[in-house]
């Protein structure tokens, strides 16, 4: 494909939706048609994000009553609340392609999405249809898809650091993953413990037992191959804006020194460009705003300690979206995604 496919995007005033624009306005093979914001109808994009200023002369819509219409959409992003996208994408017209960045369409079992989420799903039927979007372990099944359920950020970190154990027969036992965010994984609107005085100078776990991000993970790994190990996961607060660092504690049934250790990594992720293999220990400053996935492995015999890092908004959310839409109209899966980071 050489044309410009013409693009939606539902919910665009968030941190989500500004780092799609951020990234789509550049794409060689990008052009956004639409994209909405309710609450901001009517305002140019560079006044609601700043940082687009002078980028762009799109403004924001209110979102179509009639959804059918969008026949000239190849596809939609939606970077919407939890919920929001159930009774919309049901409405679009078959021909236009999926990008989901809520956790609407992530759970096969609609009676755990309803513990965890707290809604009841109202789109069973179409969720057959959604492929699990973690790009680098399921690259052929999205390239045939025309419905992507987009990773959690905790579970794109954690499933690219787990997989390869996974898929490699070799974990036993226990896993244990503590996993910590930065405030903008919590949205644009402030609220009680996400405002930027009670995070800034503090360190506190949320969510003990009862994230949403669990049964994705869970839910994939066993789709990636033999996993029936307990699985605990913690999530805490960072005091910084972006980023995510999950770190991976386990034991694997044989004996693996740290070089055979990355070896294993370095080969699984051989045709994974957006994901590097470090020494040590990843930081979060190497991959601010930027798509890559930096894991680290470090072995003590039959333990193992893996330390993942990403931009929650990029890799976690919109530029994993992005690589995903690569895949689905055969464009190569970096374009538009060779973003570096900052030093320092």
């Amino acid at each position: 494909m050489t044309d410009k496919i013409k693009i939606a995007i539902f919910g665009g005033s968030g941190y989500g939706g500004a780092e799609l624009l951020r990234i789509l306005l550049f794409h060689p093979n990008a052009e956004i048609v639409l994209v909405t914001a309710n609450e901001h109808a009517g305002k140019a994009v560079g006044e609601v994000h700043r940082n687009l200023f002078g980028l762009t002369d799109l403004r924001f819509e209110k979102a179509p009553e009639d959804l059918s219409t969008l026949e000239n959409v190849d596809v939609a992003f939606f970077a919407l609340p939890h919920g929001q996208a159930l009774s919309l994408i049901p409405q679009l017209p078959e021909t236009v392609k999926i990008v989901d960045l809520s956790g609407d369409f992530r759970i096969n079992d609609a009676d755990i999405f309803k513990r965890f989420y707290k809604l009841e799903h109202t789109a069973t039927d179409l969720q057959k249809k959604f492929v699990y979007g973690l790009t680098e372990t399921n690259r052929e099944q999205i390239k045939q898809a025309n419905y992507i359920a987009n990773p959690g950020c905790f579970a794109t970190a954690t499933l690219l650091a787990l997989a390869p154990l996974v898929k490699s027969g070799l974990l036993t036992g226990k896993i244990i993953v503590d996993a910590k965010t930065g405030s903008s994984g919590s949205g644009a609107k402030a609220a009680a413990n996400t405002h930027h005085p009670q995070r800034m100078n503090s360190f506190y776990a949320y969510k003990p037992f009862q994230h949403q991000h669990v049964p994705e993970i869970e839910q994939h790994l066993r789709e990636v191959g033999e996993f029936a190990s307990d699985f605990v996961f913690m999530t805490h607060s960072l005091p910084v804006s972006r980023g995510i660092f999950a770190s991976c504690y386990l034991e694997t049934s044989d004996v693996l020194n740290g070089e055979d250790a990355k070896k294993l990594y370095e080969r699984f992720y051989q045709e994974s460009f957006f994901v590097r293999v470090v020494e040590g220990s990843p930081d979060i400053n190497w991959v601010k705003t930027t798509n890559f996935c930096d894991i680290a492995v470090n072995t003590n015999g039959r333990q193992i300690a893996i330390f993942a890092a990403i931009d929650n908004l990029v890799k976690g959310a919109a530029g994993q979206a992005v690589q995903n839409m690569n895949l689905m109209f055969g464009f190569e899966e970096k374009t538009g995604l060779i973003l570096t980071g900052s030093n320092p």
